[in-house]
């Protein structure tokens, strides 16, 4: 390979892709993920499978069904023509504020690590290449473009590295550098750990950036990154050339960077090989067995189909549930994906008499467009919105293009969106027209990358001429901030709503809107408190809008919404008979459930919630799920909360290597539910544990008379009390059954200015909770 083909890999070609060299080298064609296939024009029509969030799958604690999902996801890559996917995330659920948690398996990392490296050999078994992100303390959202993480080489290694370790082992094809820095150097700059992962763990991969996180040119190639993305280049690339020749970077870095990217194509360009599974069945299968059951009183749950009485089906998130998160790796969802309150319906609607009240507003933060637009020589009405593109800031001019689009969020890259000019100034007109329902006020959102002006019925109504500078528009987008503006409508009355937006143009535009309808809390609560008063039982379905959780923005506190609370608290008074069910991302503040007789979980569930939580509620399927993070008794509680970097931008992980439930047990505080928590509707206990050789067995006795599942877990208690290993067993009634673990060497280690790894007799904990007495052995090494 010539220098200037060798160069040239080290930078995309296009947003999407990476570069060919004829007749050896392919070029990849890469998607965003982890939850499926995201679309590269960010397209609300590119439909994908949807799979369940990562915090859904670590609250599986199952590899191999973790695997087929993976392998689930590389079949959709190869009917998307995609070779390559930014996924899995394995960074960590440090604290429960994080805006992206729900994308991180675990608070855990031999969790997070295992789990990850599962889904890395799944997606690769199709010959799809699995890119792990974002390499590494990319645990928060808050400045993450240029936060600089403080950490301590311990536990950097021993704890954040760990995962991304993992995913090496499984043979992972490439591993993305994150936006922040760590210990002063960006991601894409810091040598050490780039050396670790190539040359300590001797990983021949392609280190990739995260999209437009390089700075520099000799340094970042110098550092050992070998990809830079997006294309075209910014720094890497044919920049090379010069850089070599003016001698601050060697031809052998760029021909190993280039042969980094070369192996990672050759090994996946080429012939794809799909798996067969059941894609419904697979994604009911992993939705169940994320679902946690951390109260059921007295078994209230599972209920019988087959009885008679009156169901409350009561919550916002019965209609409007989270599917998933809001992040740029959102999957279109197949528009026919059956709502939780559809599927209770037809479950248990033949014998119960099920019936729904929302309680608290069903509206996303930011709300849905419910418009009609006209499009096409004869005006047809379509649902949504007419998109018009011009070449230039002239809306008076013919437009290059015109579609319509029934989505409230719209996002145009320069290179795969072509609908109209987006590096250079130029404007959008987005046009239709809105019946209200109601009488009262309404609110109209709207937020771009531009100079905006919203009008109704020809009345301009605002106007913002301020545009964002270039290095800004990534993060508006992400963080998806509105304006709002109010009017005054008449029920039966329809408007004409006219957004334009004008912008100067860069490698991605923005833009989106919302109308919120008018709608009395009180109202909503009274109603709901009088249809649970009436019924024998409730399903009290509550969580966060599938918008809540987005890249940019962390949260500000673990509770949940405050209307929600105040729904929980009257419908248990009027109906203590309610089960609640809480549909979030994240660690969250569970208090305002203790007294209800069950309490389900059921996390970001991916496309067929709907049919898994009404198998879970029949009992046709067990509610499999232990918690991947803790549920502290208090904010405080917490070892890391706070995600604010000091002012000079730094974060400190001044938790060092006890995150998450390792602090909390250190210091004796008593979490409300323990990090592995769960229970199935069998009753599962774990009666002996021994040492066979270098496996630790336990026995674990089904006293049920129905199958169900337990996560057997290993505990080191030397130095810290940390998880290194665990197993699920599914038992049929009655059954007893031993269960191995085997104990990888990389769990017994310590860093010390250098691993050192443990010798004598170890002491370990076998349990079901990282919290529970188990039982103490003394593994001998």
């Amino acid at each position: 390979m010539n220098r200037h083909d060798a160069a040239r890999l080290t930078a995309g070609d296009t947003t999407w892709s990476t570069h060919a060299v004829e007749p050896d080298v392919p070029a990849l064609s890469l998607a965003d993920g982890p939850m499926g296939v995201a679309s590269r024009r960010v397209d609300e029509r590119d439909v994908s499978v949807l799979t369940p969030a990562p915090v859904a799958l670590g609250a599986s604690w199952d590899r191999d069904l973790v695997h087929r999902v993976g392998a689930l996801v590389g079949n959709d890559a190869i009917e998307h023509s995609v070779d390559g996917l930014c996924a899995p995330n394995v960074n960590l659920a440090r604290s429960p504020l994080a805006g992206r948690a729900f994308e991180y398996y675990s608070e855990d990392p031999c969790l997070a690590g295992t789990l990850g490296a599962a889904w890395v050999t799944g997606l690769q078994s199709t010959g799809t290449g699995a890119v792990p992100k974002h390499l590494v303390c990319n645990d928060s959202e808050t400045m993450r473009d240029t936060v600089d993480i403080s950490v301590s080489e311990r536990a950097l290694r021993e704890v954040y590295l760990l995962p991304f370790e993992y995913c090496v082992d499984a043979g992972c094809g490439a591993i993305m550098a994150a936006y922040n820095k760590v210990n002063g150097n960006w991601c894409c700059e810091a040598a050490q750990i780039l050396h670790i992962v190539k040359d300590e763990w001797r990983w021949p991969g392609a280190v990739m950036s995260d999209f437009f996180a390089t700075h520099s040119t000799a340094e970042t190639i110098n550092s050992g990154l070998d990809l830079e993305m997006p294309g075209p280049a910014r720094f890497l690339g044919a920049k090379l050339l010069e850089s070599v020749d003016q001698g601050s970077v060697t031809q052998a870095r760029v021909n190993d960077a280039a042969a980094r990217v070369a192996r990672f194509a050759q090994r996946f360009g080429k012939q794809k090989t799909p798996v067969t599974l059941d894609r419904a069945e697979t994604l009911r299968e992993a939705a169940a067995a994320g679902f946690t059951l951390l109260q059921n009183r007295d078994a209230f749950l599972p209920l019988d189909p087959d009885k008679r009485g009156t169901m409350a089906v009561i919550g916002p998130n019965a209609v409007h549930p989270c599917f998933q998160g809001g992040t740029f790796a959102k999957i279109a969802l197949r528009p026919d994906a059956a709502t939780p309150l559809e599927s209770i319906q037809a479950r248990f609607g033949d014998n119960w008499d099920v019936r729904f009240a929302p309680g608290a507003d069903t509206q996303h933060r930011l709300p849905l467009m419910p418009t009609r637009a006209r499009a096409g020589s004869g005006g047809e009405s379509q649902h949504g919105m007419l998109l018009e593109y011009f070449a230039d800031q002239d809306i008076d001019a013919a437009p290059l293009m015109s579609e319509v689009r029934d989505t409230n969020s719209l996002v145009w890259f320069h290179g795969p969106n072509d609908q109209g000019v987006f590096n250079k100034p130029a404007a959008i007109r987005s046009t239709g027209t809105f019946t209200a329902e109601k009488s009262g006020t309404h609110v109209v959102y709207l937020g771009g990358t531009g100079a905006l002006t919203l009008s109704i019925d020809g009345e301009q109504m605002f106007r913002c001429d301020e545009k964002p500078a270039a290095s800004d528009v990534m993060g508006m987008l992400k963080r998806g901030d509105a304006e709002g503006v109010e009017i005054a409508l008449e029920a039966g009355q329809t408007i004409a709503i006219e957004i334009v937006l004008r912008y100067d143009g860069g490698r991605v535009q923005g833009l989106w809107y919302g109308i919120r309808t008018p709608g009395s809390p009180e109202k909503l609560r009274e109603e709901a408190v009088a249809l649970a008063a009436s019924a024998d039982i409730v399903l009290l379905m509550v969580g966060e809008t599938a918008d809540a959780s987005v890249e940019s923005k962390d949260r500000e506190h673990t509770r949940l919404d405050a209307d929600q609370l105040s729904l929980v608290e009257q419908v248990m008074r009027a109906n203590p008979a309610t089960a609640i069910i809480v549909n979030v991302g994240h660690a969250f503040d569970a208090n305002f459930a203790t007294e209800a007789p069950a309490l389900l979980v059921t996390w970001y569930p991916g496309e067929e919630y709907g049919p898994a939580l009404a198998d879970v509620l029949a009992g046709t399927r067990e509610p499999g799920g232990r918690l991947p993070v803790t549920l502290a008794r208090s904010e405080s509680d917490y070892p890391a909360l706070s995600l604010t970097p000091k002012p000079d931008g730094t974060l400190v992980y001044d938790d060092d290597v006890f995150v998450g439930y390792r602090h909390l047990i250190a210091r004796n505080i008593t979490p409300l539910h323990p990090l592995g928590a769960g229970q199935g509707y069998a009753d599962i206990v774990l009666t002996d544990a021994r040492v066979e050789g270098d496996r630790i067995v336990a026995v674990l006795e089904n006293r049920a008379a129905r199958a169900g599942s337990s996560v057997v877990q290993l505990y080191r208690e030397d130095a810290e009390h940390s998880l290194i290993g665990y197993a699920k067993a599914e038992l049929a009634a009655d059954e007893t059954q031993a269960i191995a673990i085997a104990v990888e060497a990389k769990m017994l280690r310590r860093w010390d200015d250098g691993w050192k790894q443990a010798s004598g007799d170890i002491p370990v904990r076998v349990s079901l909770t990282a919290a529970d007495g188990g039982i103490a052995l003394k593994l001998p090494l």
